[in-house]
C-alpha cells in the first residue's frame, strides 16, 4: 500500500489580514481552501499552520502592530483566534470537510513525550480527515518560552509527522540572491545548501514575527528530514498544487536524499538552546566515534536546564560540533564537572553514571545542519 502523501502549509499573517483594517482576507481564504480541498481529493493529507490571530484582534484590543507591546499580542491573540477559526471553519464547510485547532507551546516542542502527544493527536485527526490547523499559542507565551515564528514551527510539524512537502506561502515570489529591491536581484529557483543565501534574508513584514531568514531555517530543518520545502508568492488562484505542480515560479528548497531519523532531527534541529556544554577540540574530534560526553571532557558550561533537555556542544575555538541529550540538571552538570574525581553518587546523594550525555543521545552535526553561534559568556 503506498504511503499517504502528506503536505504542511505554512501562511503567513500578510495573507491572511488586510494591513489597514487588520479584518481577514476571505478572498484568499476562499482560494486557499478550495485548493486544499482539491488536494484532498488527491490523496494529500493536509496540516495548515496558520498564522493571523494577533494580527486579527489588534483592532478589538485598540493597538497597531507598530506599537504593540507583549501584552497587547497576548490579549489581541486570545481575540483574534476565534475569528480567525470562525472563518476558517465557514469556509472549510463550503468545500465539505473540519477543521481542528492546535495550540503549541516551546515546550510541546523541546520536551520529547509533549512531542509525542502532539504526533499522536495530529495523526488521529488526520485519521479522521479533519485538517488540523496549527498556531503558537501567543496568548500565554513570552518572549522567553516561544518559538517566535510559525515557519519553524510549521517545519517541526513537518518533521514530526514526516510529510514529503511544504509550502510556505508570503508575499513574495521566493528568495531573492540579495535584498529585492536591489538592482539586479534575481531569483533563486532552486537551492541544496541554504547557507550561501543567510546573508540576504534581512527583513520581516509588519504583520509578522519572521522574514526570509526564518523561512531558510525551516527549509534547511525540512530538508534534513527528507522533506521538500517551497517558499512561494501565495497570491495566486491555486496557491498550492500550481506550486507542486511546478507551474508558476518559487524557491524550492531539495530535500536531503538521505534523511535522518525522526529521533535525530528532534535532537539537532531546536528552536531554542536549553544550554551548552563546551569541551577540549581533541575530545570534541572523538565524539563521532561514539564516546558520548564525559564530565571530565568539560571545559565550561552555560544555561540553566533540566534533566532531558538537549545541549549543544562547542569545541574550545566555538565552533559547534554536536547535540546531545543530557541525563543531568545544570545544577548537577556543574556539580560533577567541578569535582571529576569524585564519585557522582556521593556527591548527587542517588546512584546513577556519571557520563553527562551517552552516546546513542548524542548526534554529531553535519554540514547539512545551521549551527548556533556559541554562548557569550560560559560559567
Amino acid at each position: 500500500m503506498p504511503q499517504q502523501k502528506r503536505l504542511v502549509v505554512k501562511v503567513g499573517s500578510s495573507l491572511l489580514a488586510n494591513p489597514d483594517h487588520l479584518t481577514p482576507r476571505f478572498g484568499f481564504m476562499q482560494r486557499l481552501l478550495q485548493d486544499i480541498a482539491r488536494l484532498r481529493g488527491d490523496g494529500y493529507d493536509v496540516i495548515l499552520c496558520s498564522s493571523g490571530a494577533v494580527a486579527l484582534g489588534l483592532n478589538l484590543v485598540g493597538a497597531r502592530p507598530e506599537t504593540a507591546g507583549l501584552s497587547d499580542k497576548q490579549a489581541a491573540a486570545a481575540c483574534g483566534m476565534p475569528l480567525l477559526l470562525n472563518a476558517y471553519k465557514q469556509v472549510a464547510h463550503e468545500y465539505g470537510f473540519d477543521i481542528a485547532q492546535i495550540l503549541l507551546t516551546l515546550g510541546d516542542f523541546e520536551d520529547h513525550r509533549r512531542f509525542l502527544n502532539t504526533k499522536n493527536t495530529v495523526h488521529r485527526l488526520l485519521q479522521s480527515g479533519i485538517m488540523p490547523i496549527v498556531n503558537e499559542n501567543d496568548t500565554i507565551t513570552t518572549e522567553e518560552i516561544r518559538v517566535g515564528d510559525n515557519d519553524r514551527l510549521a517545519a517541526k510539524i513537518a518533521q514530526m509527522v514526516q510529510a514529503q512537502e511544504f509550502i510556505i506561502l508570503t508575499s513574495v515570489d521566493g528568495l531573492y540572491d540579495r535584498n529585492p529591491s536591489e538592482e539586479g536581484a534575481q531569483l533563486v529557483t532552486e537551492l541544496v545548501d541554504v547557507t550561501q543565501y543567510l546573508a540576504a534574508t534581512t527583513g520581516i513584514s509588519a504583520l509578522g514575527s519572521g522574514g526570509m531568514l526564518t523561512k531558510l531555517q525551516a527549509a534547511n530543518m525540512a530538508q534534513n528530514a527528507g522533506c521538500t520545502t517551497y517558499i512561494a508568492n501565495g497570491e495566486a488562484d491555486m496557491p498550492l498544487s500550481s506550486v507542486l505542480r511546478g507551474e508558476r515560479v518559487c524557491t524550492k528548497c531539495i530535500a536531503q536524499a538521505e534523511p535522518k531519523s525522526v529521533w535525530a532531527t528532534w535532537i539537532t534541529d531546536r528552536l531554542q538552546m536549553a544550554g551548552s556544554l563546551t569541551v577540549a577540540s581533541d575530545t570534541a574530534d572523538r565524539l563521532q566515534d561514539g564516546t558520548g560526553v564525559r564530565r571530565q571532557d568539560v571545559v565550561s558550561l552555560t544555561g540553566d536546564f533540566t534533566r532531558g533537555d538537549v545541549l549543544h556542544i562547542y569545541d574550545d575555538q566555538g565552533r559547534e560540533r554536536a547535540r546531545g541529550l543530557c541525563d543531568f540538571t545544570s545544577e548537577e552538570t556543574r556539580v560533577l564537572v567541578v569535582n571529576p574525581d569524585l564519585p557522582a553518587e556521593q556527591l548527587l546523594g542517588y546512584q546513577t553514571h556519571s557520563q553527562l550525555i551517552r552516546p546513542d543521545n548524542l548526534i554529531v552535526l553535519e554540514d547539512r545542519h545551521l549551527p548556533w553561534d556559541a554562548p557569550a559568556m560560559a560559567d
